[in-house]
């Protein structure tokens, strides 16, 4: 079983930074994508960037953030610059036991308990 464990979210002000983290454990090389999805009150979970051999991303945060992931230290990062109060949600970590990434929430097989961000204007 994969367990994984957001953490660095926090309140900011708009044009401010955020680095999420996401730590993961337990049989780490069966995931061959991972990725962040967020959730803001009152909506959809919804598709911010994911990463296998490659990285893509949501248009709404596309050249704002970066996702990466640090295999050694079993840790997938997103960094977010630029921020904006349409960003504020629920963040979530989500890892796929199969190939080709997915911005579809339901076909990621596990996923973290989320971090907060807020971002006021």
């Amino acid at each position: 079983q994969v367990q994984l464990v957001e953490s660095g979210g926090g309140s900011v002000q708009a044009g401010g930074s955020l680095r999420l983290s996401c730590a993961f454990s337990g049989y780490p090389y069966s995931i061959y994508c991972m990725g962040w999805f967020r959730q803001a009150p009152g909506k959809e979970r919804e598709w911010v960037a994911s990463i296998d051999d490659r990285t893509n991303y949501a248009d709404s945060v596309k050249g704002r953030s970066t996702i990466s992931k640090d295999n050694a230290k079993n840790t997938l990062y997103l960094q977010m610059n630029s921020l904006k109060p349409e960003d504020t949600g629920m963040y979530y970590c989500a890892a796929r036991k199969f190939r080709n990434c997915a911005v579809v929430a339901d076909l990621y097989n596990y996923w973290g308990q989320g971090t907060r961000v807020t971002v006021s204007s």
